[in-house]
């Protein structure tokens, strides 16, 4: 195994923050990008809470808190990634967005070796990797949310991906203490061109008037074994970013199954994308 000891991660969103904290729990020393310092401070804020919700529930001990803090350090200048072995792209799932970060991760990044990757959940990866002048070693690796709790990560080679990288990524993952599996560099790759049409379909019942919005949660809950029903799992998700990837599937495949529904357009209009911001289709404390 291949061990990364300096990760970079760009973005501390849930995202972000969260494979920034089980890499530097890992052990690696972790330097994260982001683009102003208020979301410097928000991304700081996330990744203490999170280790702090660990040392209570007991999962985590106070010197192991203080020793995963220790090896994070923050930055607003992606020129400070040149140093590392590994970079992780976790910015909002736009193109323009991660074309943009992956452009400057390319040039920033001296060892031509070092991995670039993005954790996009359904932008095709050749379209990202074509943007640099390694797209050998950029590759796919879609994380799942919450990342501290959930174990699978989905790997996407794209065409120009060579075998190297993708030896090194599953390496890193199982660095992680994750699971992977891999997935065809197409829109959705193989969890959410499944998971979509189920989330959007429980949409559609609810703006049909078919059901309200706890009785499908619960309906799913309770006679299916899911451990969240589909509109708490997609506020969980945030109602935007159920968008950006409907919209990046219907593109793609033009099946109606992925069209975005006209309620989801007005909630993520509206302000209302989950629990991040205090309402979705169910109401949260913030």
């Amino acid at each position: 195994m291949d061990l990364i000891s300096r990760l970079g991660v760009v973005g501390c969103g849930l995202m972000g923050s969260g494979i920034a904290e089980v890499a530097a729990r890992s052990g690696l020393n972790v330097r994260v990008a982001e683009a102003t310092p208020d979301a410097v401070e928000a991304g700081r804020r996330r990744l203490t809470a999170s280790l702090d919700r660990a040392l209570r529930s007991h999962r985590l001990s106070e010197e192991q808190r203080d020793q995963a803090l220790n090896r994070v350090s923050f930055t607003l200048d992606l020129t400070d990634m040149a140093d590392r072995q590994f970079v992780v792209e976790a910015v909002a799932e736009n193109r323009d967005i991660k074309t943009d970060v992956l452009r400057a991760l390319d040039k920033a990044v001296e060892d031509p070796a070092a991995v670039l990757a993005t954790n996009t959940s359904s932008i095709p990866i050749v379209d990202l990797a074509v943007v640099t002048e390694r797209p050998a070693r950029v590759i796919g690796m879609h994380f799942f949310n919450p990342v501290p709790v959930q174990r699978l990560v989905e790997l996407i080679p794209s065409l120009t991906t060579d075998a190297d990288t993708l030896r090194r990524a599953r390496s890193f993952a199982e660095q992680l203490g994750k699971q992977a599996i891999q997935a065809p560099d197409r829109s959705g790759f193989v969890v959410n061109a499944l998971l979509v049409p189920y989330l959007l379909g429980a949409i559609r019942m609810v703006e049909s008037g078919s059901a309200r919005p706890e009785d499908i949660d619960r309906g799913m809950e309770l006679g299916c074994a899911h451990p969240m029903g589909p509109l708490r799992l997609l506020d969980l998700i945030g109602l935007d970013t159920a968008q950006a990837v409907a919209e990046s599937l219907y593109e793609e495949f033009k099946e109606p199954l992925y069209a975005p529904p006209a309620l989801l357009r007005r909630m993520v209009a509206a302000g209302h994308l989950g629990r991040k911001s205090g309402r979705g289709f169910h109401v949260y404390d913030t």
